[in-house]
C-alpha cells in the first residue's frame, strides 16, 4: 500500500491554516508547505505565513528558507517538498500538504517532473520591454498561440505565469501542457487524499478585505520598505500579491489608500483563480469553510480511514 499524503488546498483566506494544524495536533501529523510565497524569508505579514505561536508545536517545512533575491521553480519545489514527504513518513507521522499554490500541488499530486529551465536574462528583459511598450496582452495573446490549453487558466494580468509558459518553450521547445502531458504518466508514489476549502464569495471576499486591513495594521508597508533596503533584487518576491501593490505606494506610483485598495481587489481576483484552478481535479473532496473546524476534520479522517 501507497503512503497517504493529505493535502488541505483552497483560496486564500479560507482558513487552511487553522485546519492543517488542528489535523496534524489530532493525527500525529507534520505540514509541508504548498505556498510560493512563504518560501521566502522577510516576507511574513504579506504571504500570511503562520507564526511560531499559530504553528501550536507542529512542524512546517518549507517555509522561509530562500532569500528574495533568488528565483525558485516549480521543479525546485517538487523535488524539495518530496524529500520532506519522506522524511515525515521515515517518522511514522502523516504528512500534511498545505498552500493555495495550484502549481505547487498538482506537480506533487500529479507526480509531474517539469524540466529544469535555465534563466535565460536577455530574453526576459525582452519580454519585459514588449510588455513596456506595448503592452502585456501582446505576450498574453502570443502565449495563447504557443499553449492554448495553459493560458486557459491564466488571467490576463498574470504577468508571471504568461511570461513563463513562453520561457518554457524558448528554453525546452516543448509547451508547458506537453510537459505535464508526458509526465503525468508517471506513477504517483503516494496515495494523495485531496480537500480543498469553499466558502460563498461574499463571505470570502469579505474575509479577504478585512485580513488585507489587518496586515496593514500589522506592518505590512514597514515589511515592503524594509525588504526594498535590504535586499538589492528581488525578481520574483515583489510581484507577490500584496508586495508589488505597497511598493507602488512606496515609489510614489499610488496613495495608501489606492495601493490597499488594490491589494484587496487583486487578491479577490487571486482567490477566484485559485478556486477555479482547484475545481479542476475530480478527486477533490470540498469541504465547508464555515462549518466547524471539529467536522470538517472529522470527514477528513473518514476519508483517509
Amino acid at each position: 500500500m501507497k503512503p497517504k499524503v493529505i493535502v488541505i488546498c483552497g483560496p486564500t483566506a479560507s482558513g487552511k491554516t487553522a485546519l492543517s494544524i488542528k489535523l496534524a495536533k489530532q493525527i500525529d501529523g507534520e505540514i509541508v508547505s504548498a505556498d510560493s510565497m512563504q518560501i521566502y524569508k522577510d516576507m511574513d505579514i504579506g504571504s500570511a505565513k503562520p507564526t511560531t505561536k499559530e504553528m501550536e508545536g507542529i512542524k512546517h517545512y518549507m517555509l522561509d528558507f530562500l532569500s528574495p533575491e533568488e528565483r525558485y521553480s516549480v521543479a525546485e519545489y517538487k523535488k524539495q517538498a518530496t524529500l520532506c514527504i519522506e522524511e515525515i513518513i521515515k517518522k511514522g507521522k502523516t504528512p500534511i500538504v498545505v498552500g493555495g499554490t495550484g502549481l505547487y500541488i498538482d506537480s506533487l499530486i500529479y507526480n509531474i517532473e517539469y524540466e529544469e529551465i535555465e534563466y535565460d536574462e536577455e530574453y526576459r528583459k525582452k519580454l519585459e520591454k514588449i510588455i513596456q511598450n506595448e503592452g502585456l496582452e501582446v505576450l498574453y495573446n502570443k502565449a495563447k498561440e504557443i499553449d492554448e490549453e495553459a493560458i486557459k487558466n491564466i488571467s490576463k494580468n498574470d504577468k508571471k505565469r504568461i511570461i513563463r509558459i513562453l520561457e518554457i518553450y524558448k528554453s525546452t521547445g516543448k509547451t508547458k501542457t506537453e510537459q505535464e502531458i508526458l509526465s503525468r504518466k508517471n506513477e504517483v508514489p503516494y496515495d494523495y487524499k485531496i480537500y480543498a476549502i469553499n466558502i460563498e464569495r461574499p463571505i470570502l471576499y469579505d474575509r479577504i478585505n478585512k485580513r488585507v486591513d489587518i496586515m496593514v495594521e500589522q506592518g505590512l508597508i514597514e515589511e515592503v520598505e524594509n525588504i526594498s533596503k535590504k535586499y538589492k533584487k528581488y525578481p520574483t518576491a515583489m510581484q507577490a500579491l500584496g508586495y508589488k501593490e505597497i511598493k507602488q505606494y512606496l515609489d510614489g506610483h499610488l496613495t495608501k489608500e489606492e495601493a490597499i485598495e488594490k491589494v484587496k481587489q487583486e487578491t479577490r481576483r487571486y482567490a477566484k483563480r485559485q478556486l477555479t484552478w482547484f475545481r479542476k481535479n475530480k478527486q477533490t473532496i470540498w469541504l465547508d469553510g464555515m462549518e466547524n473546524i471539529q467536522n470538517n476534520i472529522n470527514i477528513i479522517l473518514e476519508g483517509i480511514n
